[in-house]
């Protein structure tokens, strides 16, 4: 990984990093900044904004941005986070500068039409409807109002009917001038690209933007708590979370590893204890996120309504026991599935650049695979145990849907 990072004057972050031998290329624009900002009346606006810069910008339409990118056989898209707003493009080499404007015009350059923003509101409230008839989907969100009650973490990216309808052409345009930062921002480049060449249209297509006061993000606290759906599907859903730990937390790596031995892939405690030996679900797994301040460690599962209790209590015993069990050969195991899937994931230019982005944002610096891996590799036994220890030290945060698990917090 020969990965450079340059700072622009108004604190814009460049990272670039070429791969010999490419022939296509992957760039973006990555802003610290996603649906916790917003604020509680306009739920949902940082989405919002990402839709709308795609209906025209600079001097093109919707059509015209579309045909722009696909006529060079390049792609363009966009999401939305919490924590994260990002517009990427994978593209030829040549077609790099393109790429590049295009997500300038996007950010700096909207259109937002007062019709068009009707008509976009609509798109997404079938977006929203249809995130509320997936269950799998759905869980999620309900776990985060457990979590963080009454707390901007809380909130879905999508927003609420009344807070989508209620945003204005004039709040969009205020949230792309007050959010997007200079210092927020990274630009990050890899596959077939010249570095010079990258910070060069860096300079000239952000380098004018004018830094200024960072709006301040309102710190999270796991609260804990319950959320409880009583709509009836075909299976019920449910999720657990405990408090982890902030994303650049020195006992990240450890509860990463924590995490993946209990239910990261088909060998781990719970699938196979849930799944193999007692038949009680189809699909369980641990995961987890770390924040700039706060993190946690979940497991969701789906299950047959009569087996969603007994399913819930064998899973919090299994995270339970791992504290004080985990094995040294489980801790390898889930060493090497993290080590292979990061390496292989670096062998992309999607990757890379997604990379290089999220360690600047959580760490100030490009972090190289060599470290990445030697973090993994530094995590023993008792460190690991450890992590999975402390997570029982704070409170509890259960979403279900379709059942009453809620109330057994």
């Amino acid at each position: 990984m020969s990965a450079a990072l340059h700072r622009l004057a108004n604190g814009v972050t460049v990272a670039v990093d070429p791969m010999p031998g490419a022939q296509s290329a992957a760039v973006g624009l990555y802003t610290s900044v996603g649906s916790r900002s917003e604020p509680e009346a306009l739920g949902g606006l940082a989405h919002l904004v990402e839709h709308m810069v795609f209906k025209g910008a600079g001097s093109r339409d919707a059509r015209g941005i579309a045909e722009a990118i696909e006529d060079v056989g390049g792609s363009l898209n966009a999401w939305t986070a919490r924590d994260q707003t990002v517009f990427h493009a994978r593209i030829l080499g040549p077609d790099v500068p393109l790429a590049l404007e295009l997500i300038a015009d996007l950010v700096r350059a909207p259109t937002l039409d007062d019709a068009e923003l009707e008509r976009e509101k609509q798109v997404i409230l079938s977006e929203l409807g249809e995130a509320l008839d997936q269950p799998d989907d759905l869980i999620h969100d309900h776990l985060f109002e457990a979590m963080f009650a009454r707390q901007p973490l809380a909130r879905p990216v999508l927003g609420r009917e009344p807070t989508i309808r209620a945003a204005t052409v004039a709040d969009c345009r205020t949230w792309l001038t007050r959010e997007y930062r200079p210092e927020r921002i990274v630009i990050a480049a890899s596959g077939a690209v010249d570095p010079e060449a990258v910070v060069g249209l860096a300079e000239r297509l952000f380098g004018d933007l004018a830094p200024g006061v960072t709006p301040l993000v309102e710190p999270a606290r796991f609260s804990g708590g319950t959320r409880h759906d009583r709509r009836s599907f075909e299976q019920a859903h449910w999720a657990f979370a405990l408090p982890g730990v902030a994303a650049d937390a020195p006992a990240a790596p450890a509860l990463s590893l924590f995490t993946h031995a209990v239910g990261g892939g088909m060998s781990s405690r719970l699938f196979q204890k849930l799944r193999e030996e007692r038949g009680l679900a189809y699909s369980v797994y641990a995961w987890g996120q770390g924040f700039a301040e706060t993190g946690f460690f979940a497991v969701n599962c789906a299950t047959d309504r009569a087996n969603a209790g007994e399913a819930m209590a064998l899973a919090r015993d299994i995270v339970a026991r791992a504290a004080e069990d985990l094995s040294q050969a489980e801790l390898a195991r889930a060493r090497a599935q993290l080590e292979a899937g990061l390496l292989m994931s670096l062998e992309t230019v999607q990757g890379r650049a997604d990379q290089m982005a999220r360690s600047i944002e959580v760490f100030g610096r490009i972090m190289t695979p060599e470290e990445m891996v030697a973090e993994l590799r530094e995590v023993d036994l008792a460190a690991a145990r450890a992590a999975g220890a402390a997570l029982h030290a704070g409170p509890v945060a259960i979403a279900s849907i379709g059942s009453k698990l809620a109330l057994a917090a």
